[in-house]
């Protein structure tokens, strides 16, 4: 089900280093602009040593570990300040880390008091050397994923896969939780083989009675539109009305990773809402 309040909530902070360095004042500030009425701060947490093999990217990817008491604090601190005008929520944007789940329960556990919200991401896959970005650049991908896996195909059934295993982990989190930028697997769609959209449907479909089961919402993540080698949002409009039909929830996700960002295909989210909103 779609939500009652105006809410974004998929944004990041100067703790994220592919991000902006700006104070998330100015996120928050052109949210109450906007008119939102929750805004979660959902930043990468560390991840575990060396967990890719790119270790010049690794530092671009998550804060290192010193850094996510300060983080905490100053989410903490942001909430603070804007208590009345907007509910800002605190929250991490966790990683399914095939192989190292008790790294990211640790995380979980160390901040059960505080952690408001989360959202629940795929962003690696086993590939050539160790683990791999999904979404780094589409060289890569081709070089580091379709080379292993052979076919679009296969790294698209890796993936969801991967999906239905964080659905089930994310399952048993008290916190809100949503499944993040679901169809992030489609970033590169224009300059990489095309991915077979019956395929696409069938994963996703078979995806929906293990949301409705476990209380995991999706996050209609929107940065896909302002990715030019993808051009749509990372959720298709059919999956939101069949979530909604099944009470799953929704929740927009501008991803911002700068200011400005915040709110960016809001309209898009609005128009494909289903009609029992």
């Amino acid at each position: 089900m779609p939500t009652a309040i105006k809410w974004d909530g998929h944004t990041h902070t100067k703790f994220c280093y592919h991000g902006s360095p700006d104070e998330s004042e100015a996120y928050v500030d052109r949210a109450l602009a906007l008119g939102f009425d929750r805004y979660t701060i959902s930043e990468h947490p560390p991840l575990p040593a060396e967990w890719i093999p790119d270790l010049p990217l690794m530092k671009e990817l998550a804060m290192p570990a010193e850094e996510l008491p300060a983080y905490m604090d100053y989410v903490t601190s942001i909430k603070q300040k804007y208590a009345g005008r907007i509910d800002v929520a605190i929250g991490l944007e966790l990683d399914y880390l095939q192989g190292a789940l008790p790294f990211t329960e640790a995380i979980v556990d160390r901040y059960l008091d505080k952690l408001e919200d989360v959202v629940y991401s795929v962003h690696y896959l086993p590939g050539r050397g160790g683990m791999r970005c999904i979404d780094f650049t589409p060289d890569d991908f081709a070089a580091n994923l379709l080379s292993y896996y052979g076919t679009m195909e296969k790294v698209v059934d890796e993936y969801y896969d991967h999906v239905e295993a964080a659905i089930a982990w994310a399952a048993k989190l008290p916190m809100r939780k949503r499944i993040g930028h679901i169809n992030l697997i489609e970033k590169f769609a224009q300059k990489l083989p095309p991915i077979d959209e019956a395929q696409l449907e069938r994963r996703l479909t078979a995806i929906l009675p293990k949301l409705a089961e476990s209380g995991v919402g999706i996050d209609v993540n929107t940065a896909g539109l302002r990715v030019p080698t993808c051009g749509k949002a990372y959720v298709p409009a059919w999956f939101m009305q069949a979530c909604a039909e099944r009470g799953i929830p929704l929740v927009y996700g501008s991803d911002s990773h700068k200011p400005e960002h915040v709110g960016f295909g809001y309209d898009w989210f609005a128009a494909n809402l289903p009609d029992e909103r």
